[in-house]
């Protein structure tokens, strides 16, 4: 059954609040396309853990749309609605959260994006890794970017066949939805409507329609056999607390040498 979304509202400022009331490590993202359990991994990224919660039980992420999906790298979302009409709508967002980097960016791990040279700019907007994005080699390495992006969760197994089915849609790079170029799934529109630029509807958008906690236990992760992967790529250097909520009105970028992927601001 799905919690108050009052649940974590006053979890909202300290990491030792965080630490103290992120206890819900299994998640569902109930979407239009089917739904994604998660296990959070409160045990050991509590502060991202906790900001991801409050989130989701005040409702904030109830109908956000995914608006980009890279193929073979990343599905997003988290960060905006449909309000009747486009460009979406932002969402608003709480303080940013404390860069966490424990763990790698490894296929089927969900991560929190953030501002580009900015490592605690982290708020609303997640990601799930589509591949292992954490080659030292390749320029879209996530690990060691920007002080490495904070994997906090990891899609059950099976439910990655949902993810997939959501990539398998058409992707359209178009500037509707966020007046800016952003490769987006979209469902009943084909590639040549995308070609056409023909106007997108709500009905074609990808969204989350609610988080709903299924298990409390905070150590449910390890009781179902997962062991997250180390993040050893990442430096132990001290990084400074933003001052900035990590908000603006085109989003966050993925930060990097993106190439032609132009992601510019991952949120």
């Amino acid at each position: 059954m799905r919690l108050p979304h009052t649940l974590l509202a006053s979890a909202l400022l300290t990491g030792a609040v965080y630490s103290a009331t992120a206890h819900a490590t299994l998640v569902e993202l109930n979407t239009n396309q089917g739904n994604i359990k998660l296990h959070l991994f409160d045990e050991t990224t509590p502060a991202t853990v906790a900001n991801f919660l409050n989130y989701a039980n005040k409702g904030s992420y109830d109908d956000t749309v995914i608006h980009r999906a890279i193929t073979g790298f990343v599905m997003q979302g988290g960060g905006f609605t449909f309000e009747d009409k486009l460009p979406l709508t932002p969402v608003a967002t709480d303080p940013a959260v404390t860069n966490e980097p424990k763990h790698s960016n490894v296929k089927g791990t969900i991560a929190m994006a953030k501002q580009a040279n900015n490592p605690n700019s982290a708020t609303n907007q997640w990601f799930i890794n589509l591949t292992d994005n954490n080659d030292p080699n390749n320029s879209l390495n996530l690990d060691q970017q920007n002080g490495g992006f904070t994997v906090f969760g990891q899609v059950v197994a099976a439910d990655m066949a949902v993810v997939e089915s959501i990539m398998n849609l058409t992707i359209c790079d178009s500037s509707q939805l966020l007046n800016f170029s952003s490769p987006s799934p979209l469902i009943n529109y084909t590639s040549i409507q995308c070609s056409d630029n023909t106007d997108i509807a709500e009905e074609n958008l990808v969204k989350v329609m609610s988080v709903t906690v299924l298990d409390d236990d905070p150590a449910s992760a390890t009781n179902a056999g997962i062991t997250p992967v180390e993040n050893t790529l990442i430096k132990a250097e001290p990084t400074k607390p933003s001052s900035s909520s990590g908000s603006g009105s085109f989003g966050m970028w993925l930060m990097g040498a993106l190439g032609l992927v132009a992601l510019r601001r991952f949120k």
